[in-house]
């Protein structure tokens, strides 16, 4: 499948240079998980937009017109199978400077894309992590919602070049464990599962919350809390997880070895695969 941009009135090739969210990251975007030719959990990734939206002052486009270009630029691709949309909303066209005119307009655009390909061992076996250096920046009001401003997890991206890590864990200034670069973290404990809370920095993932959502409904307990970095010494089992992959189980995270999967990491991922999330069927 070839990669394609559309607006509201059809494909396009180029973003005006005056555009705010070019100029200024002053905007938000989701990604979402084409599955055979629908997308994943739309409604909770149209959701985290318009309250990105909301959040920035933005003018929130309605939920409706977002899900039928979904709809609409999913098939006029032909994508029976598998993809990635990444819908971007920026505040629009505007003049320099910071200040925005209250009226700006916000430009929609999509793309549609093949679906990027990972080991089925990162799956089955798990995968190797790192801390990052990099240190997130604390920030409560953009802290959830995903800006267009990814500078961070770029460069902590970055950091590694070894293709024995597939993901990179991100602390905050006060070593605080808060995400991975491009997905959110779960700890295994003797205490049940627990998540970072996404309060001062970080992205508040579409696939932690249907993790959430489908652990505490099959009865497992969720601690939603300030995680330090050495509860990762002290947990037995860790995974990540996002739109895209579902779970991860993580291997190792430098020199700690995990069970990966472990036995709650994988009745998480059989959970997560009988609500339709495939991938995680071991």
């Amino acid at each position: 499948m070839t990669s394609v941009w559309f607006d509201p009135d059809g494909s396009i090739n180029t973003v005006p240079v005056d555009d705010r969210g070019l100029q200024y990251g002053d905007g938000v975007f989701d990604t979402i998980a084409i599955r055979h030719g629908r997308a994943r959990l739309a409604h909770l990734h149209i959701e985290r937009l318009r309250l990105g939206c909301e959040r920035l002052g933005m003018q929130v486009p309605p939920a409706e017109k977002l899900l039928g270009m979904l709809d609409a630029a999913i098939a006029s691709t032909g994508c029976h199978g598998s993809g990635v949309a990444k819908l971007v909303v920026t505040r629009g066209s505007g003049m320099r400077g910071y200040r925005y005119a209250a009226d700006s307009t916000p430009r929609i655009l999509l793309g549609i894309f093949d679906s990027p390909l990972h080991a089925r061992d990162f799956w089955t076996r798990g995968i190797g992590t790192r801390i990052c250096n990099l240190r997130l920046a604390s920030q409560p009001a953009l802290a959830g919602i995903k800006t267009l401003n990814r500078l961070e997890q770029v460069l902590a991206r970055n950091e590694w070049q070894s293709a024995s890590i597939a993901e990179g864990l991100m602390l905050d200034a006060d070593c605080n464990l808060v995400c991975g670069t491009m997905s959110n973290v779960f700890l295994v404990s003797d205490h049940g599962l627990s998540t970072p809370a996404i309060t001062s920095a970080g992205v508040s993932g579409v696939m932690r919350r249907h993790i959430i959502a489908v652990a505490v409904s099959a009865g497992l307990t969720v601690a939603v809390e300030q995680v330090p970095v050495q509860r990762l010494a002290e947990c037995h089992e860790v995974f990540v997880s996002n739109s895209q992959i579902g779970i991860w189980p993580v291997r190792f995270c430098g020199a700690r070895p995990y069970a990966a999967p472990g036995p709650t990491t994988q009745r998480v991922m059989n959970l997560l695969a009988d609500s339709g999330i495939e991938e995680c069927r071991l």
